[in-house]
């Protein structure tokens, strides 16, 4: 054991509560969430930013030390890496995230560009047991609250934004949604159930109005796959109806199609049925056509409106909505349509 001085602590080690000075050693057990300190071995002009555990954005120098999380990520427009087998200090691995996910990194879009190179310096240490100085390999799940099996909605209105693909405008719609709630006097929850760890989008959520949010990260989990995904979805739902909110809106983040676990709460005949309006956010005419069939066909879900940025002008809504029948209401630009449209196909209306 030794101590280490860490620059800066990625969001995605939250949960653990690592302060600046912590303790490091070379045990490895390279389990998804395991905490390792690294330090930046190369220079980045994009892409080059690290949410810290505060929430900040903090630009990566070459030489800093910092605390993130191994965990694996399938980002069409971003990497492509996943959890080592087995790590030694000294080795090097890849910066997967603007979370702070490490891992090894496969492949990588030209929209991002190469990866930080890291030199892996140790795992971080956690102190259970107080005045202890027996550490063991700290982990982002070790000190979260099991989620329950519990799955209880309450008949709360859950409006859910799925996308085609990243970046696709679901984080907007969702933005969009929830601040013309709030501005109605609802109560609105809100979560991000699927993707990797970062916590920008429920910030967003937070500054739109949502009195509470959460996300996968908040239950140990870094990254979201078929196999926890609805489980989680669960969870959150679950907790968030507790406080009886008006409304909850839930971003399953990436699309409709990948390895994230979209498609495995879409095909839960629970969580299916608890989702009271589905938003399709799309980038172009031909995603929107694709995701409508694809809601209807596989999974029995009629959208209520598609938005994103293949309705960011009249040319492609009219085109979308003649192939599909689908209405489609641009998320930045008539954000009070798009809340109104939803409220009346949920037989709701503002509380005043």
């Amino acid at each position: 054991m030794r101590a280490i001085h860490l620059d800066k602590i990625a969001s995605v080690t939250l949960n653990c509560g690592i302060r600046p000075d912590a303790r490091i050693a070379d045990t490895y057990p390279c389990q998804e969430g395991d905490v390792i300190a690294v330090r930046i071995l190369n220079s980045k002009s994009k892409y080059n930013t690290l949410e810290l555990a505060n929430g900040r954005m903090s630009t990566i120098k070459e030489g800093d030390i910092i605390a993130g999380a191994l965990g694996h990520r399938n980002a069409l427009q971003g990497y492509e890496g996943s959890i080592p087998t087995h790590l030694k200090t000294g080795d090097r691995i890849n910066l997967l995230n603007l979370g702070g996910v490490l891992g090894v990194c496969n492949s990588y879009s030209a929209l991002v560009g190469p990866p930080y190179e890291c030199e892996v310096l140790g795992n971080i240490l956690d102190f259970p047991v107080f005045e202890s100085r027996s550490g063991i390999p700290a982990n982002i799940r070790t000190s979260v609250t099991t989620a329950s099996n519990e799955f209880d909605p309450h008949g709360i209105p859950v409006v859910a934004v799925a996308g085609t693909c990243m970046n696709s405008g679901k984080t907007e719609a969702c933005l969009a949604l929830i601040q013309q709630f709030v501005r109605g006097g609802m109560r609105v929850a809100a979560a991000k159930t699927t993707g990797v760890s970062l916590r920008r989008d429920i910030l967003a959520m937070e500054d739109a109005g949502a009195f509470r949010t959460l996300i996968f990260t908040d239950f140990g989990v870094v990254t979201t796959q078929a196999s926890n995904a609805p489980s989680l979805a669960k969870a959150m739902l679950h907790t968030l109806a507790t406080d009886r909110p008006d409304l909850i809106v839930l971003e399953l983040g990436d699309g409709i199609l990948g390895s994230y676990g979209v498609d495995a709460i879409l095909d839960d005949a629970g969580l299916k049925n608890s989702l009271t309006a589905v938003v399709l956010a799309a980038s172009d005419p031909v995603g929107a056509w694709g995701g409508v069939r694809l809601l209807r066909d596989r999974f029995a879900i009629d959208p209520k409106v598609v938005t994103g940025p293949a309705t960011d002008n009249g040319a492609g809504a009219r085109v979308i909505e003649l192939e599909t029948g689908v209405a489609c209401i641009n998320a930045r630009q008539s954000p009070t349509q798009l809340a109104e449209l939803i409220l009346k196909s949920l037989e709701l209306r503002y509380a005043h």
